[in-house]
């Protein structure tokens, strides 16, 4: 019984913690919601995201949703994208973003 329970607690905190961190550059990408704040910004393309959602029990769907932000927002810096959308639903951990570049880029 001890060791279910030991089990159990360790799934608990696992589901808990924040795997995923954005990098320097990623820092300069923002996630918008509103398709209106993009209309002026050149697409760059597309990035789809996964990390995963179900430790033994389904993870804090928050905290899913900022990991797959936060890859996205790493992915965009890398092709010089400073604001992403979320153009799709978290499904089974997995979420697509638009990348777009809204300001000039600095040299």
């Amino acid at each position: 019984m001890k060791k279910i329970l030991i089990a159990v607690c360790s799934c608990l905190i696992l589901s808990s913690c924040t795997w995923v961190k954005v990098t320097s550059k990623g820092e300069g990408v923002r996630l918008v919601q509103s398709a209106r704040v993009v209309q002026p910004c050149k697409k760059l393309g597309k990035v789809e995201t996964k990390v995963v959602s179900k430790i033994v029990f389904n993870r804090d769907q928050e905290k899913v949703a900022g990991e797959l932000a936060d890859l996205a927002r790493n992915e965009a810096a890398l092709i010089n994208g400073d604001t992403i959308i979320p153009v799709s639903e978290i499904n089974e951990g997995r979420r697509s973003f638009d990348v777009y570049q809204c300001f000039p880029t600095r040299m």
